[in-house]
């Protein structure tokens, strides 16, 4: 019977050995699989023409400036992750969060003017989210310390608008009316020490980007 075990094992290999405490086969003789890469990759296809007609550029890292690979931009398929867009050069302009799916006529579906000109994406974060948020400029007056969202800064903390923040933990969207509405921001972590340059938004309202929407 042994002998009959071991002619079966060297004819055979010894390649599909399974390991018990880890259910993947142990790798010898060529046969271990490699995760494939590409399906971590955050991508999205933006397009010259509605509906996914014209000249395409694939996007898979931040870019500032679509001008040397797509003269306009009127439709765009994120194939995976989140992204924010904006509507002029250098990450400017008003921004807009897409998330995995087809937009097919992205600017009818957003109210847009103009169309896409960068992109920034945003990366998967998995743990705690910590921000403080200013009644003033340069973080001072009310602090107000989150780790949730909040749909309307005025009924939660008696707050009219804040002026300058501390992302201390994940990625948040920021908005200029309460319940996620109007006019977004996204703000990855770091001090804001005045909003004064985005356009004079007060944001209202604030929502973590959380891995479930990727």
């Amino acid at each position: 019977m042994i002998q009959k075990l071991t002619s079966l094992l060297n004819k055979f290999g010894k390649a599909n050995v399974f390991d018990c405490n880890n259910w993947r086969g142990i790798p010898q003789k060529g046969f271990q699989k490699e995760v494939d890469q590409k399906l971590l990759e955050e991508k999205v296809t933006f397009y010259e023409e509605k509906n996914f007609q014209g000249r395409s550029y694939e996007c898979m890292s931040d870019c500032g400036d679509f001008s040397s690979y797509l003269s306009r931009c009127h439709s765009c398929r994120v194939e995976s992750g989140c992204w924010m867009m904006y509507d002029h050069p250098n990450y400017m302009g008003n921004q807009y969060f897409f998330r995995k799916g087809e937009y097919a006529d992205y600017m009818s579906m957003f109210g847009m003017s103009n169309c896409i000109r960068s992109c920034r994406m945003i990366p998967m974060y998995r743990g705690s989210y910590r921000m403080r948020i200013y009644e003033r400029e340069n973080f001072m007056g009310q602090m107000y310390e989150m780790m949730d969202d909040c749909d309307n800064v005025m009924d939660r903390y008696r707050m009219s608008h804040c002026q300058s923040c501390h992302v201390m933990d994940g990625h948040w969207l920021m908005y200029e009316q309460p319940h996620y509405r109007g006019r977004m921001s996204y703000f990855r972590p770091g001090e804001y020490r005045s909003f004064s340059n985005m356009g004079g938004m007060r944001f209202m309202s604030m929502r973590r980007i959380m891995d479930s929407m990727y």
